[in-house]
Order: structure tokens, then sequence, then C-alpha cells
């Protein structure tokens, strides 16, 4: 998985590309980790590159939340399509988090 980061307004976008899993999802909760320790408590997330999620996955994103929801920030998902989409609607994640059509847009609710 490829993390990449931009800040806009008062949010940190996070692009997530290739696959989020068992494997990746360590590495996925160190990398957020540290923004959170810089400082970064509103976090986009954008999945329009993401191309698989699975159960490990999920975990991360809802302990990634625990630990901004501690540090009274904020978490919202942008560009989310195809299977990411509908793991996301069956999972319940559809309703628990801000779903956005573009990351811009996310940054800019959560400013």
């Amino acid at each position: 998985m490829e993390l990449s980061s931009k800040k806009i307004e008062n949010a940190l976008i996070i692009g997530m590309k290739g696959r989020l899993d068992a494997l990746t999802s360590p590495n996925f909760e160190d990398a957020i980790c540290k923004f959170i320790r810089e400082g970064e408590i509103k976090i986009v997330f954008d999945l329009g590159d993401l191309d698989y999620i699975s159960s490990a996955g999920l975990r991360a994103i809802l302990s990634t939340a625990k630990r901004l929801k501690a540090e009274d920030g904020a978490i919202a998902f942008a560009n989310i399509t195809g299977m990411i989409s509908e793991v996301f609607e069956i999972s319940g994640f559809g309703s628990m988090f801000n779903i956005y059509g573009s990351a811009l847009l996310a940054a800019k609710e959560l400013s």
C-alpha cells in the first residue's frame, strides 16, 4: 500500500493506493499514529485508488477513528467507489462515517 498526504485548510488528506489488509494494516496504523502525534487530528482518507480492503483494514480504520476521537479530532472519507463502497455499506461504515464525493469537499467540511 502507498500513502500520500497533503494539507488543505486544516485537514490532512491521505491518499491510499493498493490494498489495506492484514499485511499492510500495521504500517498504515503506524503512519497514521505518527500524523496524529504531529498534531494532525482532522484527517480525510481519499480511497479513490484503494483496490481492496479486508476486515483487518476495517479494524485499522476503526482504531484510527478512536484515536482521533480521543484527541477531539475528526475523520472523513472521500472517493469511495466499487467494491470499497460495497464493503463500507455491508460493514455499516457507510452510516458510521461522513463520506464525500471529493477529498477537497471533505477537507472543507472538517475545517
